[in-house]
């Protein structure tokens, strides 16, 4: 996790876009989650304003300055000119009284620092000691070339930044106070905690947020008296927007060219070629438009251009006429020394390249496609990442969809069951071997992009997309091939496909058609034996009847005979 900052993994959607955009590919990709490599970023911000889910958010400093504020100490604010695009407000009083509402103890542009600063500039390029003289007022530029260009250090201008400069300043003035800066940089974060001057940063962002919670309506506040000390013309206020350090000199030494390059990318470009170039005063900005546009800005998307312009219009009219001032900073050294920062990763050996490329079937230089789709330039440096351990395997989207194409068709192909895949327009995706056998369909017939009603009833797809229901299953027989199938069709809405899975039960079928013929002659051998039966027993009943009567009636005659020659009466008493 970074020190500053913050990601969600419930919000991290495995999608690599913030790797993509990351200049120098300081995101780590555990198991499908983005992180930052701590030693490897620069703190541009591309991640956070890039990320779809708003998975990545800047640490908030917001506690730390309550602390500060809430404290005995004089808390004193370095505001960033670009205030005046963030907030549109086009009053310096007006800031420092609503800084003053939310507990500051005072407030300053962070120009002042800036004029120093200029001034330092100026002094290195009369200097003629230099080839080249690489200026920024961008934390990030700084550790991109101490860390990535070392071999850009020695043009790199050995000054301290704006914000640094100006919080020296303050604290020669008032040795025990606190300096807040507040501006649209994620990287002012970082440089702070390494510069021992400043003691605490805020985004513009942040100072948006605590306004709201004072209900402070800066359209509202009444502005500070500016003296006239304060107010004085000074040319650093374009610092915030491109060009702005190059208009910020009164004048210009002879024999460089100034130019101002914005955006990493560019950036890049020149550093890569700093040490081909000759005679060049070169302004760089890791944000496109340069500070105006910071990722922690509160500028609507596109409106860099207006901003630009209502900076110019701030800086211009500071100065109206009036001698641009030159800030006195005897006695408060500005210096700086830049030294190399080891990059992080280790070097990774071409039998480790080759291994890892391997592994995603990059056997030769044209299986390489240097497609850029895991976040990576090229596949050798998405490799040195696995290696690193900054990356998986799996981020290889070609590899990963090949490969998952292979088993689909595999599995498609080899089921032992019918599979048909439709299209929302009933046209046919794929069909296997076993659907076209139980639909009577020639295996050798090309049937993708074919329209299923010209081979195939497809009643119950229709059935299955109109029922609304993601699962369909049936039982019918195919009037071509005379089979029986139970088709099961699930409706995929959110890839508009239509998937059936046809299993033959035509051996069940006619297991059941035999059962039923078994059982229905059982049941008519069964009748007929019931019917015989019933006739002998009716017989035998008929028989035994009339037995019984014959018998009856010689016994009555034999009792009768032997009572009258007994002297025996019919109920066995003598007479």
């Amino acid at each position: 996790m970074s020190e500053y900052l913050d990601f969600n993994k419930a919000d991290c959607k495995n999608c690599y876009r913030c790797l993509r955009n990351c200049p120098v590919k300081a995101i780590r990709v555990e198991s499908g989650q983005a992180r930052v490599i701590e030693d490897r970023c620069i703190l541009c911000g591309h991640c956070v304003n890039v990320c779809p889910q708003n998975a990545k958010r800047v640490h908030s400093g917001m506690e730390a300055v309550r602390r500060l504020v809430a404290s005995d100490a004089d808390v004193i604010v370095s505001l960033a000119p670009s205030f005046v695009s963030s907030f549109s407000v086009s009053d310096f009083g007006v800031m420092r009284a609503a800084l003053k509402k939310l507990g500051f103890t005072e407030a300053e542009e962070t120009a002042i620092g800036a004029n120093c600063v200029t001034a330092e500039y100026d002094a290195l390029l009369k200097s003629g000691k230099y080839k080249n003289l690489i200026s920024t007022a961008c934390p990030s530029i700084v550790r991109m070339v101490r860390e990535y260009y070392p071999e850009a250090i020695e043009f790199l201008a050995p000054v301290d930044s704006p914000m640094v400069a100006h919080a020296k300043l303050i604290k020669k003035r008032a040795p025990h106070a606190k300096v807040v800066f507040i501006g649209p940089c994620i990287a002012k974060k970082r440089e702070a905690d390494e510069s021992g001057v400043v003691d605490g940063v805020l985004t513009f962002e942040e100072l948006k947020t605590l306004l709201s919670e004072k209900e402070i309506d800066l359209a509202s506040v009444a502005p500070d008296h500016i003296s006239e000390e304060d107010d004085a013309a000074n040319k650093a206020k374009f610092y915030p927007i491109n060009r702005g350090i190059i208009k910020s000199f009164d004048s210009f030494t002879d024999g460089y060219e100034y130019l101002s390059v914005d955006g990493v990318k560019r950036c890049r470009e020149v550093l890569e070629d700093i040490g081909s170039l000759n005679g060049f005063f070169l302004e760089l900005n890791a944000c496109e438009f340069a500070c105006v546009n910071g990722p922690c800005s509160t500028l609507e998307e596109n409106d860099a251009i207006r901003s630009t312009a209502a900076i110019r219009h701030y800086a211009g009219n500071a100065l109206s006429g009036k001698k641009n001032v030159h800030v006195n900073y005897d006695g408060v050294d500005i210096s700086a020394v830049y030294a190399p920062i080891k990059e992080g990763g280790r070097p990774v050996s071409e039998y480790e390249i080759e291994k890892i490329l391997r592994m995603t079937n990059k056997f030769k230089p044209e299986d390489e496609l240097n497609c850029g789709a895991c976040g990576y330039s090229t596949c050798r440096e998405k490799a040195w990442a696995v290696a690193n351990g900054y990356a998986d395997v799996e981020m290889c989207l070609p590899y990963m969809r090949e490969r998952a194409e292979t088993m689909s068709y595999e599995i498609i192909h080899n089921s032992p069951n019918g599979i048909v895949l439709l299209d929302g327009d009933y046209r046919i995706l794929d069909i296997n071997a076993k659907a076209r056998e139980l639909y009577g369909i020639d295996a050798q017939v090309s049937l993708k992009g074919e329209n299923a009603f010209d081979w195939f009833n497809p009643t119950e797809f229709i059935v299955a997309a109109q029922s609304g229901n993601p699962l369909h299953t049936t039982k019918m027989q195919i009037d071509k091939t005379g089979k029986y199938v139970e088709l099961t069709v699930t409706a995929l809405k959110e890839h508009n496909v239509f998937f059936g899975i046809m299993k033959d039960i035509s051996s069940e079928v006619e297991n059941s058609h035999q059962l039923r013929d078994l059982t229905e002659k059982t049941l008519e051998t069964t009748d007929e034996v019931i019917k015989k039966q019933m006739r002998v027993a009716q017989e035998i009943a008929s028989l035994l009847g009339e037995t019984t009567a014959e018998t009856k009636v010689a016994l009555l005659k034999l009792k009768k005979t032997l009572a009258e020659n007994g002297g025996i009466n019919e109920n066995g008493d003598k007479k």
